[in-house]
């Protein structure tokens, strides 16, 4: 069974910073492309990120680029998304994932952590 273990929300203000973390085992982690998705109120879960298994493919929706980075230490079995400038329009529940192979290219993802609430205030 994949557990996958989000920290690092919390309330922050316009502008502010964040770095959220996803925690797995290592056979959950080693070998699989993973991504940040998140959730805002009364609305559909979307794509924030993506990361390759071996640290490449690094891909991000156009709404977080420039702001957000995506990345992951393979030796730790973490994730990692540093959030900068950060809008009340980021507010959500984000989740980590992971995707059914090495890249996300033709895979789905296969298991969500269980989401850590982040909020931006005006």
């Amino acid at each position: 069974q994949v557990h996958l273990v989000e920290s690092g929300g919390g309330l922050v203000q316009v502008g502010g910073s964040l770095r959220l973390s996803c925690a797995a085992s290592a056979r959950a982690f080693v070998g699989y492309a993973m991504g940040w998705f998140r959730q805002a109120p009364g609305k559909e879960r979307e794509f924030v990120a993506a990361i390759n298994s071996d640290g490449g493919g690094i891909d991000y929706a156009d709404s977080v680029k420039g702001r957000f980075t995506i990345s992951r230490d393979n030796a730790k079995n973490t994730m990692y998304l540093q959030m900068n400038s950060l809008k009340p329009e980021d507010t959500a529940v984000y989740y980590c994932a992971r995707y059914g192979g090495w890249t996300r290219i033709g895979t789905l993802p296969d298991s969500w952590g269980q989401g850590t609430q982040v909020t931006v205030s005006s």
